[in-house]
């Protein structure tokens, strides 16, 4: 990255003021090994949200909870989160901030299980937004599921897209790099989709499923 995209990076990252729901959840993630989505990244969940005015979203992946506060703090009043995570170490944490960031509990649905198995039982073109921030190698199953379950008008966000700017570089070919790439161009090819990639965080991968 040459310096002035390095100053722009790191410009855009730092302008989010976190308050101390985020900042906690971002202590707990670390304590349990997880990573949270960037300071950029949760900033535009919570912008991305609130333009698409999601009211049913789900999110693979609750790390310890920024991300769905985020994007809970961009959804509607009524709007409802689904979160499914396999760790109930994961959830708790989660529930956790949720809870400190004053979210009524008929907001937030957790779920604990894999969501290999979890996607499919969810309801056809239900939701507005699908949130994706989990396991690299089962990716192009949680991308399918989530064309599935959006809504015409609805959006997929995909976290790390640029696997640590791994997938811009074609002498890279580990497995999660070149799992990254087939997905973005599944993407990319879906008739039913328009997308692009926003080098935010580690990339954000962004799809609208169109109207008919």
């Amino acid at each position: 990255m040459s310096a002035q995209k390095q100053a722009n990076w790191s410009y855009t990252e730092g302008l989010p003021v976190e308050d101390d729901v985020l900042l906690r959840a971002r202590d707990r993630s670390h304590e349990l090994g997880v990573s949270p989505v960037s300071t950029g990244i949760a900033a535009a969940l919570t912008v991305l949200a609130a333009a698409s005015k999601a009211m049913t979203v789900v999110e693979v992946g609750a790390g310890a909870g920024v991300s769905g506060v985020c994007l809970l703090r961009g959804m509607g009043q009524n709007s409802v989160l689904t979160t499914i995570d396999s760790d109930v170490d994961h959830l708790r944490a989660a529930r956790e901030a949720y809870a400190e960031a004053g979210i009524p509990a008929n907001r937030t649905r957790t779920i604990s299980g894999r969501a290999a198995d979890v996607l499919p039982r969810l309801t056809d073109a239900a939701y507005d937004l699908v949130f994706i921030d989990a396991d690299k190698a089962n990716l192009p199953l949680y991308a399918d599921q989530a064309v599935r379950l959006l809504k015409r008008g609805g959006l997929i966000l995909i976290n790390d897209a640029l696997d640590g700017g791994k997938v811009a570089d074609p002498a890279v070919r580990d497995a999660s790099t070149n799992t990254l790439r087939q997905v973005g161009k599944t993407l990319r090819t879906n008739d039913q989709l328009v997308s692009t990639l926003v080098p935010a965080g580690n990339g954000l991968l962004m799809a609208v499923k169109m109207p008919a």
